[in-house]
């Protein structure tokens, strides 16, 4: 109890105890420390304590000397105590690592706690005294720091997160012996560090493990397996360029354990994009995940250097280069990454340093306005649009440097871009470099939409890409915008929803007079009734501002230049022209809102059963309804680009032969065809320009388009024509003689060498259905409805066990895979529920069954569905603890034996057990294992094991006895013919002597 352990003159509660340890020369004295600053050696023979030990400070943490002498004390004031076992009185020595020491002999100033204090000594020289903390008040700002006395020196290291735990590392397990520290184990809140104590400057060890992983939060990733052999010693290679200079020498010291047999026959990549615009590769075919390369997306990009220089989007509040999509070719290596700022910025892997003294930059204008107006039966539709570049190609050659702000005459910003990019030469070091910058620039003052869906092609040299407003194709070889349209305009005459574009929108001045605003608001939901009364109460106090002059409305609605003109005209026109603003403004806020709210009910509809119990409404199936307003809004709002493949099949229905062309996706379930017209390879493929045109061909599914891909009439999968990864900056005489070995058409995709007769499939899937469509003939040869109370969240067409799949992730936390192409299904099992949007955002599957998501902001999770997978997973764990040879026990010495000196063990059984100390209250709770459960099972495993142990040891003991029976029995016998032998020789030699002759 405490009030055994204070003094008796003492009435105050020494506090909670904080330390307690034993001396390591005699495990009968007990150290306990307790917070209000009071320590107790309590010997466990006695029951009494021998010393007590006061300072004034509150203690954090004791640590012994290895002889047992001494023991040193970390206090709230930032101070150390040394203190002599028998001299209780006051300490030997008192320090104040990081305060000021005052003149005059007064006490330093104070400091900040000294949470941890370890005092390790070495045979040569001085001891350690290693802690954390006790930094100085008037250091604001400064990072947590370890500190390591030696002898006269202090070395403060700078830990980049706050110190949660240290231990150090010593060359011996006994804590009686000099403890020779070789390095300090530091655990940080986001990181583990190692520091060798053995080499000076005291460097960190290089960590093999990969804990910087959420250094940034992550924001998307993709996972690739059975990637190119060569892709990963390409990245190691470049990514070990970047590694800091500095690491010690020495390898990582913690070494226990043994790996499982986890690397599989085939390579896996992750690549996890940041909030911060990071990209990491990381290697993930073995048990643990290794970082191969980091590239930061960020250095294009001018940073802002005060709070005042905003960035001039209204997207995104922080984070604005946060990767959002990742489009990765492992074959050439291209790269393809598009941010939260609507920037895509397009990357070609490199051995070489250069440095790029303008940043190849393009700017395109993607902003649409939709004029909801059906058009009356027997109209005219609108006619398809124009090839784009079939006729005049007209490329955009990139700007040297971003174009400054500019706005349009109505005073709204106009043509500026979110993100300001470098004008300076840039240095790019090996690895992924800049190929082309792309950003989506501000449209009459309303910022670009974020972008949905991207797709890059090496073979075609080409990057497209697609939100809510369009669809924006780029030749990223000439710099050029080859495609930027809205996605109606796609559709063409062929839009089932007949709607009228309007594209590019451009600003207009209103004309002089009353403007008269019409509003049809039929169909809007009560939900918005306090919005509408809002709107047409702003629209009606304007209506009474312009009313307020002395002219009459019909003088106001004539033009200047009709001769009829009034001295407040131009006053009456300005608040006109203020008016049409604040209604254009208060208009656009509110069908935004409209949009935003409407998109997120029409997804509430999807929603499982039990995850809607407030909406009573039923699935809509394809044919919708499009008479009111709101779902013209809907239409808007959901008319959004959502997937984009590459591939080189059959256009139209009529075409005998596969040709290049892009497939788009949208979240209304429209499937599009844009036929792509290439020049040949070579350096004409530099000069003349690229032919898109919609082919005119139109399928549609229920729900938003996931996922697209293609196979061959023997169901085999078809991937993307790609070109292989060839290095781009060579010196240029190696570059005109490796021309001509190197230069050959466009590669393409298997199905060009097919004959004309054999057919193609589409797989398209989306959030409700697949459907396997036939080319040419474009009919739909197989469906499978997936889901009809939940949607699909990811769709992949991936290969497992030498055939190809179709696997999906739903809402309702279901995975199902079909096969292809006649999409039966093979699993349906339940695995999670979709609980927050990182799941949805960062689940992706790939081939060979495995498939990975971000369980919690810190963690990936990695899953397969693989049954061969499955059945090798206890060989791919490891084992935690290995067997080791226990190191030899300090030696006693002769006089340290003869007068006592050495470390004395004690019996704690013997002391503390019933033969001492009595049997236990009653009141202390004891644990008796039952017969049953688990702890009966392991309780009865173990007495079996046991008897099982001393029956062997029983059976050795005897054999062993035996063994040396035996061995003493043949002595014997051997004895006997030995004494036998002498005697008959004795007889023989004395047998004819008669007695005299003796």
């Amino acid at each position: 109890m405490w009030n055994k352990a204070i003094e008796l003159s003492s009435k105050s509660h020494p506090g909670p105890v904080v330390h307690i340890s034993d001396n390591p020369m005699d495990e009968g004295k007990l150290l306990i420390g307790f917070e209000s600053g009071t320590v107790v050696l309590w010997d466990l023979k006695s029951k009494k304590a021998d010393y007590r030990y006061t300072y004034d400070e509150a203690i954090h943490s004791v640590a012994w000397h290895h002889e047992g002498k001494q023991f040193i004390c970390s206090h709230s004031d930032g101070t150390l105590t040394i203190w002599n076992v028998r001299s209780p009185a006051k300490p030997v020595q008192t320090i104040t690592p990081h305060g000021k020491q005052l003149k005059d002999g007064k006490k330093p100033e104070p400091c900040k706690p000294i949470l941890k204090v370890e005092f390790k000594t070495t045979r040569p020289g001085e001891p350690f005294i290693i802690l954390s903390g006790g930094l100085s008040y008037d250091t604001v700002g400064r990072r947590p720091c370890l500190t390591v006395m030696h002898g006269k020196s202090t070395a403060v290291l700078e830990m980049d997160y706050s110190i949660v735990d240290f231990l150090t590392l010593c060359e011996t397990p006994y804590p009686n012996d000099f403890q020779e520290p070789y390095a300090v184990v530091v655990l940080l809140e986001k990181d583990l560090v190692l520091i060798d104590l053995a080499q000076n400057g005291y460097p960190i060890f290089e960590n093999p493990y990969p804990l910087s992983i959420h250094e940034s939060p992550v924001t998307c990733c993709e996972y690739f397996a059975d990637c190119p052999v060569d892709l990963i010693p390409a990245l190691y290679s470049v990514g070990a360029r970047q590694k800091r200079q500095g690491y010690s020498k020495k390898e990582w010291p913690i070494n226990g354990g043994n790996w499982g047999l986890g690397a599989q026959s085939y390579s896996e990549i992750i690549i996890t994009g940041h909030a911060d615009g990071s990209v990491k590769f990381w290697d993930a075919s073995a048990i643990n995940l290794q970082v191969l390369y980091k590239l930061k997306t960020s250095k294009v990009f001018e940073k802002s250097r005060n709070k005042d220089d905003k960035p001039n989007t209204d997207i995104v509040d922080e984070d604005p280069y946060a990767i959002q999509i990742i489009s990765w070719c492992p074959e050439s290596r291209m790269l393809c990454i598009a941010g939260v700022s609507a920037h895509v910025i397009i990357y070609r892997f490199s051995k070489q340093e250069v440095i790029t003294e303008v940043i190849p930059m393009l700017e395109v204008r993607l902003l649409y306005e939709i004029s909801d107006v059906e058009s009356p039966e027997g109209e005219q539709a609108p006619p398809l649009p124009t090839p784009v570049g079939s006729a005049n190609p007209q490329p955009v050659p990139p700007q040297s440097h971003p174009s400054t702000s500019s706005s349009s005459s109505d005073g709204l910003r106009d043509n500026v871009p979110c993100l300001k990019v470098k004008n300076s030469p840039l240095k790019q070091s090996p690895g992924y470099q800049t190929e082309l910058v792309i950003q989506l620039v501000w449209v009459s003052g309303e910022p670009p939409q974020q972008i949905t869906s991207l797709a890059v092609n090496s073979s075609y040299g080409l990057v497209v890409f697609g939100n809510c407003s369009g669809i924006a194709m780029v030749d990223y070889l000439q710099k050029a915008v080859l495609l930027n349209l809205g996605t109606i305009e796609l559709c063409g005459s062929s839009d089932p929803y007949r709607r009228e574009p309007r594209s590019p929108r451009k600003s207009r001045q209103p004309s002089g007079g009353m403007l008269i605003v019409t509003s049809c608001m039929c169909g809007v939901s009560s939900l918005y009734s306090e919005s509408v009364k809002k709107l047409r109460s702003s629209f009606l106090t304007g209506l009474c501002d312009i009313s307020e002059g002395t002219v009459a409305p019909e003088d106001r609605c004539k033009s200047p230049t009709s001769g009829s003109s009034s001295p407040h005209n131009s006053d009456d026109q300005q608040k006109v022209n203020n008016f049409i603003e604040k209604v254009k403004i208060k208009s656009r806020k509110f069908s935004k809102m409209v949009a935003s709210d409407i998109a997120k009910m029409s997804r509430k509809l999807s929603l499982p059963t039990d995850l809607k119990p407030d909406l009573d409404v039923k699935d809509n199936s394809f044919s919708r309804s499009r008479s009111s307003s709101v779902t013209s809004i809907d239409k808007e709002s959901r008319e959004a680009i959502s997937a984009l493949h590459f591939c080189e099949t059959f256009t139209r229905k009529a075409d005998s032969a596969p040709s290049p062309c892009l497939w788009v996706g949208t979240t209304l379930g429209t499937v599009l065809v844009i036929a792509l017209n290439l020049p040949p390879g070579g350096e004409q493929r530099l000069l003349q320009p690229v032919i898109v045109s919609p082919s005119g061909t139109i399928l549609r599914l229920k729900g938003a388009v996931l996922r697209m891909a293609f196979l061959d009439s023997t169901g085999c999968l078809m991937p993307p024509a790609y070109e292989s990864w060839k290095e781009h900056n060579v010196p240029e005489e190696k570059d005109e003689k490796e021309k001509l070995k190197k230069r050959r058409p466009v590669s393409v995709s298997p199905s060009s060498s097919q004959e004309i007769s054999e057919n193609q499939y589409a797989v398209i899937c989306s959030e409700k259905q697949a459907k396997v469509i036939s080319l040419p003939t474009q009919n739909c040869a197989y469906k499978q409805n997936i889901t009809e109370t939940s949607f699909v969240l990811r769709g992949d067409i991936v290969s497992l066990s030498n055939s190809i799949c179709l696997a999906c992730f739903c809402a309702n936390g279901h995975i199902m895979t079909f096969s292809l192409p006649s999409l039966r299904p093979l699993l349906d099992v339940y695995y999670l529920p979709l609980t927050n949007m990182r799941i949805a955002r960062t689940f992706c599957f790939t081939n060979n069954g495995q498939a990975l998501y971000l369980v919690s902001p810190t963690e990936i999770q990695r899953l397969t569905y693989s049954q061969e997978t499955c059945e090798n997973l206890q060989e791919m764990l490891g084992e935690l603890f290995t067997p080791v040879e226990t190191p030899e026990a300090p030696n006693r010495g002769f006089f340290k034996g003869l007068f006592g000196g050495g470390a004395q063990s004690l019996d704690r059984e013997e002391l503390f057990g019933e033969s001492s100390s009595g049997k236990a209250s009653r009141s202390l709770a004891q644990h008796i294992p039952g017969p049953g459960g688990i702890e009966g099972v392991k309780g009865a495993a173990s007495g079996v094991v046991g008897e099982l142990a001393r029956a062997r040891l029983a059976l050795d003991e005897r054999g062993q006895k035996l063994s040396d029976l035996e061995e003493r029995t043949a002595a014997m016998l051997s004895s006997a013919d030995s004494f036998s032998k002498h005697a008959h020789e004795m007889m023989l030699k004395y047998k004819d002597k008669k007695w005299y002759q003796f």
